[in-house]
């Protein structure tokens, strides 16, 4: 895919964080998508409410900054973050930090997101959202452990940062974005479930029969 166009499809999906509610007060979030197998192109700076295409740098996994411009200091905390999971598992395509509301809470509370919807069946997901232990943003301690639920399941797709917020990982930023919206709903539902006896588990052969039924149709979400 060439730089001009996954420049564009990042801000087509900051567009749907900010439409979809999935954006804290400040806006602020960090995006990026893979360009080739050694760079990524990823936001600059933290606001993404009215991101451009020239808001965007391209950055090696390396963690070097590769084109022209300044990152704003908040990024340039969070690169190590970004480029560690694209080098953890390669069918990362796009990663996503926002502060989406539901999905927060659950950070905050230090509760693990359980898998109970079954639309999340469809991007892949076949364990629960676990949570992160605190430790300072874009730090080795809080990267490490990152890495750690990255490479050891392959079933997550999303991991909740302690006290702070999700993060969120698919094959392109897009469906990233609409993986980022259907775990928050997620969160809402089974925060509302609890006053009505607590959301149940999904049957034992559900992510079986979900594939299945994706194979037949060929449907993806």
């Amino acid at each position: 895919m060439d730089e001009r166009t996954v420049r564009e499809q990042l801000v087509a999906a900051a567009q749907f964080l900010k439409n979809h509610g999935l954006l804290f007060r400040g806006e602020h979030a960090n995006l990026s998508q893979r360009l080739d197998e050694d760079r990524i192109v990823m936001t600059r700076g933290g606001s993404i409410g009215q991101l451009t295409v020239e808001d965007l740098a391209v950055v090696g996994l390396s963690g070097r900054v590769l084109s022209e411009g300044a990152m704003d200091p908040t990024m340039q905390e969070v690169i190590d973050m970004h480029t560690r999971i694209y080098r953890a598992r390669k069918s990362v395509g796009a990663v996503i930090h926002a502060h989406s509301p539901h999905l927060t809470a659950f950070a905050v509370a230090g509760k693990a997101l359980p898998l109970v919807y079954e639309p999340l069946l469809r991007f892949g997901l076949t364990e629960p959202v676990p949570v992160v232990p605190w430790a300072p943003r874009g730090s080795q301690e809080s990267v490490d452990a990152i890495v750690a639920w990255v490479e050891g399941h392959s079933g997550i797709w999303a991991v909740l940062m302690a006290n702070h917020g999700p993060l969120v990982f698919h094959e392109d930023i897009l469906s990233a974005a609409r993986l980022l919206a259907t775990l928050d709903e997620a969160a809402e539902l089974v925060w509302k479930a609890q006053a009505l006896g607590g959301a149940q588990p999904l049957p034992e052969a559900a992510v079986d029969a979900v594939r299945a039924r994706m194979a037949l149709f060929g449907s993806r979400r």
